[in-house]
């Protein structure tokens, strides 16, 4: 009963196809037109209402099933059309119907072979019959289109549904992209900001006894750096950050002289484009963060030069604390660098610097990379 009660409530189609398969079934007049010059008796007016009764449930669900499950539904339509046959030449539209149910086989060559059968049955019972030609002629003149037809479209709506799943998954892993470029950006920007936010507040606490007056400069380059984290978030989460190499190069000296690690420069003057030049600022930001927190350095070394067609940033520290390599390769500082790199077609490489238990970044960025 429950499923007596779904059905009834419907939908009957499904919602893609729209209200043209309801129309189709108007072509059952068909059947009508004998009883224009010969009066049909209330048996058989009985049974004809009877079949089509079972007709249209089966035609209905002949939508919703695939492949082997619609063939019974099939059968039963050419059955009908052959048990009708001989009182009746609208029984021509059983045929056609059986011929668009073909669209329901998936596989092309299946799809077509139904379509044979059912004309071919057709055929051999209008011979074995003698039917009039008002029965074979609509069975083959219609019924063939019909079927090619209702197959070529089921394949297009199948391949749009295709399209449409995978261009859902295309936005779902371009959302997914989004997000991790998000957080990178995220974790480079707050990630810098507040190592050097702690770095000033604890010298802060250092000199509040002893200079009041070097304590309110302290605080004061607190409050600036916050304000400017603040802006710099604002402009990413709008889309709009552009941060350029030679202002991160003067923002890493201020964070790194406030921490008591000398910076030494060499930066060879030519034109990068500005992704280049976007990806080794964020890439400077999170190695002088990692340099701020991690290194215990007294110095630390940064240049870039152009190497035929490339970007060459190398950054390194002779930092003394002991680091594991692999732990920070895992996080998501250099992951997040890493990830920005190859997505410019560059490459990344950690490795042990010069001084002793220092470490060294180096980036090969192409010059045409695209943004």
């Amino acid at each position: 009963m429950i499923q007596a009660r779904r059905w009834l409530q419907g939908p009957w189609l499904p919602p893609h196809l729209g209200k043209a398969p309801y129309l189709w079934l108007l072509s059952l007049n068909f059947f009508l037109w004998k009883y224009f010059y010969i009066k049909p008796s209330l048996l058989e007016l009985g049974l004809l209402v009877l079949s089509i009764l079972a007709f249209v449930p089966m035609y209905l669900a002949s939508f919703w099933l695939r492949n082997l499950r619609v063939v019974p539904l099939l059968l039963a339509t050419i059955a009908l059309g052959v048990a009708w046959a001989p009182f009746n030449f609208g029984a021509c539209t059983y045929f056609i119907f059986a011929c668009s149910m073909c669209a329901a086989l998936e596989q092309p060559r299946h799809a077509y072979l139904g379509i044979g059968i059912t004309l071919i049955a057709a055929t051999l019972l209008a011979l074995t019959l003698e039917l009039p030609l008002p029965f074979l002629l609509p069975a083959l003149a219609v019924g063939a289109p019909v079927g090619i037809a209702s197959v070529m479209d089921a394949r297009v709506r199948r391949s749009s549904q295709q399209l449409l799943r995978k261009q859902e998954e295309v936005e779902h892993l371009a959302r997914i992209a989004e997000r991790e470029r998000i957080s990178r950006d995220l974790h480079d920007l707050l990630g810098h900001t507040l190592s050097l936010i702690a770095i000033k507040a604890e010298l802060a606490g250092r000199l509040l006894e002893r200079d009041t007056a070097a304590t309110a400069k302290e605080i004061k380059d607190i409050e600036t750096t916050a304000r400017h984290a603040l802006a710099e978030v604002r402009s990413a989460v709008t889309g709009y950050r552009q941060s350029g190499f030679a202002q991160e190069l003067a923002q890493a000296r201020a964070a790194l002289a406030a921490a008591g690690v000398e910076l030494d420069a060499n930066v060879q003057p030519f034109p990068m484009p500005a992704t280049v030049e976007n990806v080794l600022a964020l890439s400077l930001r999170e190695a002088v963060t990692n340099i701020l927190r991690h290194a215990r350095a007294t110095r630390c070394l940064v240049s870039v030069r152009q190497d035929g067609g490339q970007v060459v940033c190398h950054i390194s520290d002779d930092g003394s604390a002991p680091l594991d390599r692999g732990a920070l390769a895992r996080g998501n500082g250099l992951r997040g660098m890493r990830e920005r790199v190859m997505a410019a077609g560059g490459r990344l490489s950690l490795h042990a610097s010069d001084a002793a238990g220092g470490l060294a970044l180096e980036l090969h960025l192409p010059m045409g990379a695209v943004a």
